[in-house]
């Protein structure tokens, strides 16, 4: 039986044991795809890791034209394929292998390897930069891990996150309310990074601590703030090493684990 919903939300990461100690997701992302120029049949990246297929998709999360939640079979697992491309090294494969288990330890989502007659797959790929679809597109989906600076346990959580179906935390539709988004220092035509989703927020709080809130500094053209927490702006902001409690809570009650 699979079950199937809309959803936009705020993505998460999980809290493990073997987390390994490295910078935030938000540092991760920002360098890794600092300097990516798009080549042909690549798909154009928002908010920095988040893939679309054409400029038409920008206004819109690419979830609200069909149900894009992995299904969910009758022993209540959702069971998501996946294939990691035979370009990376044994260490690096067991980084990732590591990043889609630690699911297990918390939820009910299982990823496991592809076999023949699966339609819809992640394809674990190095390419240019760390980068995902949000949501399940349907047939071989790239998530995109470069061998140069993506390889982390939290950013390897981060991205599976988008493939679950979440967003960052700073376009959740209450995030006016927690964060102030100082426009003025984000870098000319960068400005649709910070365009609010209406995002379902599965009851949580908006979530400073969150693996898919991206660093006060994200996407600045002088290096000032583009984003202040309020009413306190000195709260930490972006500087998750793994999932917070309140990204699990947001995973299981989406999948109703």
């Amino acid at each position: 039986m699979f079950v199937f919903a809309w959803m936009f939300v705020a993505l998460l990461i999980v809290p493990s044991s073997w987390a390994e100690e490295g910078p935030s997701v938000s540092e991760v992302l920002e360098k890794a795809n600092a300097n990516i120029v798009r080549r042909e049949g690549q798909p154009i990246l928002i908010e920095g890791d988040i893939a679309i297929d054409n400029d038409a998709d920008r206004n819109a999360d690419p979830c609200t034209s069909y149900g894009c939640m992995w299904g969910k079979w009758s022993d209540g697992k959702v069971y998501v394929p996946y294939y990691i491309a035979n370009h990376f090294s044994d260490r690096e494969k067991s980084i990732i292998t590591r990043g889609l288990e630690s699911f297990s330890s918390f939820s009910c989502i299982r990823f496991r390897p592809t076999i023949s007659n699966d339609r819809d797959w992640l394809s674990i790929e190095s390419q240019d930069g760390c980068w995902s679809y949000v949501g399940r597109r349907g047939g071989k989906q790239v998530v995109s891990l470069a061998r140069s600076g993506c390889l982390y346990h939290n950013t390897v959580q981060h991205e599976l996150l988008h493939a679950l179906g979440f967003n960052h935390e700073q376009t959740r539709s209450d995030r006016d309310n927690h964060i102030r988004v100082l426009l003025e220092n984000v870098i000319s035509g960068m400005e649709h990074n910070f365009r609010k989703i209406a995002t379902l927020n599965q009851g949580t709080p908006y979530d400073y601590g969150s693996v898919m809130q991206y660093f006060r500094t994200a996407f600045s053209k002088n290096g000032q703030p583009t984003m202040i927490p309020i009413p306190d702006p000195n709260v930490s902001l972006g500087n998750a090493q793994q999932m917070s409690s309140n990204d699990i809570k947001r995973l299981n009650t989406l999948y109703q684990c």
